[in-house]
C-alpha cells in the first residue's frame, strides 16, 4: 500500500507507518521481544512489529533485495535508533 493507505500502528503515543505491506506484524504487535545481534550476541528488546521489520531486513539481505533492505534500515534508524545500533549496525 502507498500513501494514506499504508498500515500504521500507535506506539509510545506516536503514529508509525509500517514499511512493508507483506510483513507479518502478528496478532500482538506491541508485545516486547528480545532480539540478539547475530554477530556479537548483544541483545535488546523491541515490539513485535519492529521484529517483523527486522525479519524482512534479514530476509532481503539473504535474497539480495537491496531496495527492501535499505527501506527497512532507514525505517529502523528513524523509529528505533537504539535498537538499530545493537542489532543492525
Amino acid at each position: 500500500m502507498k500513501g494514506k493507505n499504508m498500515k500504521t500502528i500507535k506506539y509510545n503515543n506516536k503514529i508509525i507507518k509500517l514499511p512493508f505491506e507483506s510483513a507479518d506484524y502478528g496478532d500482538e504487535p506491541l508485545k516486547e521481544i528480545e532480539v540478539k545481534n547475530r554477530f556479537s550476541g548483544q541483545a535488546c528488546t523491541m515490539p513485535a512489529f519492529a521484529v517483523a521489520v527486522y525479519d524482512v531486513i534479514m530476509g532481503s539481505e539473504m535474497f539480495q533485495d537491496w531496495d527492501s533492505h535499505r527501506k527497512g534500515l532507514d525505517w529502523f534508524r528513524k523509529y528505533f535508533p537504539a535498537q538499530y545500533m545493537v542489532v543492525l549496525d
